[in-house]
């Protein structure tokens, strides 16, 4: 029997049209949506299937919006997971299927963190890169010699893509130290999982004291410690230190190699997930499947393969 993990996209995997077969094609769908709707008191929904773009990619929408799609598609696929993972905003996803969070709470919480982390710092202090082609030590080594202003390791995405973020001047400034084989600024408003993130992650530390955490009928692996948990408790602390932390999703992936799981299931919009999981299980010992939950037409597909 297959050994399968759950996959749930974080920022940046929005686009337009994202869930609008789900909901066409499913009475379950449209009702999972309506109920997103009513929690968050507007139609996330029409943002989803209709846009526009610019206000969907605004932060408190996108979080929200990427949530309710991946729910759909864990709901309409019926079957659990042996494990499950979350980049980002991703492990909120992970906790609503594995039964820790009320997915209406969920709604409530991740759009609050996105417009949380959005005042955290004024549009045009802050900025993300991605470091493509170094190691984590020459990044990290390259970091501690930038002088002035904040810049840190964001995301370690995989052997040779890491995300930095902090002040504008200085991820520029690093990125003259780091001297990559390529590197990409990033188009986002703010600059996550760093320590400009402190206010941010402070106002969300306390709505989440107010959020009943049950324990997890399939365990998560944390973002923050790349560890396996089970308990409710142990995902409440998990998110509120994830904000100002690095995603460490290089870490989450081989700690899915260690659990020998070959099956991959990424659930919701895009692709980038299954990717990056693909890129780094070329050096391990066997090849897993990828599987990707987009849509109704690979929904019976999967359902079949599982």
């Amino acid at each position: 029997m297959s050994r399968v993990a759950f996959l749930f996209p974080g920022q940046g995997s929005q686009v337009v049209g994202m869930g609008r077969d789900f909901h066409d094609s499913s009475s379950q769908a449209q009702e999972i949506f309506a109920r997103a709707d009513d929690a968050l008191g507007y139609k996330i929904s029409k943002l989803c299937f209709e846009g526009p773009e610019e206000e969907l990619k605004l932060t408190q929408n996108t979080q929200p919006a990427l949530l309710a799609v991946s729910y759909v598609a864990y709901v309409l696929l019926g079957k659990e997971a042996r494990i499950a993972a979350g980049h980002s905003l991703g492990e909120y996803s992970a906790l609503v299927a594995s039964g820790s969070l009320e997915f209406e709470e969920a709604l409530r919480l991740v759009h609050k963190r996105g417009k949380y982390m959005q005042e955290a710092v004024p549009v045009g202090v802050g900025a993300m890169a991605a470091v493509l082609g170094c190691s984590y030590e020459d990044v990290k080594s390259a970091l501690d010699r930038v002088a002035g202003g904040v810049v840190e390791i964001a995301n370690w995405n995989s052997q040779e893509q890491i995300v930095i973020a902090g002040n504008k001047e200085a991820v520029e400034r690093a990125l003259t130290q780091i001297n990559p084989p390529r590197s990409v600024m990033l188009p986002v408003s703010a600059p996550f999982h760093c320590n400009l993130m402190k206010n941010a992650e402070e106002k969300l530390s306390h709505d989440l004291e107010e959020v009943e955490f049950r324990d997890l009928k399939f365990p998560v692996i944390t973002n923050v410690d790349a560890k396996i948990i089970h308990k409710g408790e142990e995902a409440r602390d998990a998110l509120k230190r994830q904000v100002t932390r690095p995603v460490l999703w290089y870490r989450s992936m081989e700690m899915l190699n260690e659990e020998k799981i070959d099956v991959f299931v990424e659930l919701g919009s895009g692709k980038v997930l299954s990717g990056l999981a693909r890129r780094i299980s070329r050096g391990w010992e066997s090849s897993p499947s990828f599987l990707n939950l987009e849509d109704s037409e690979a929904l019976e597909k999967i359902r079949v393969s599982l």
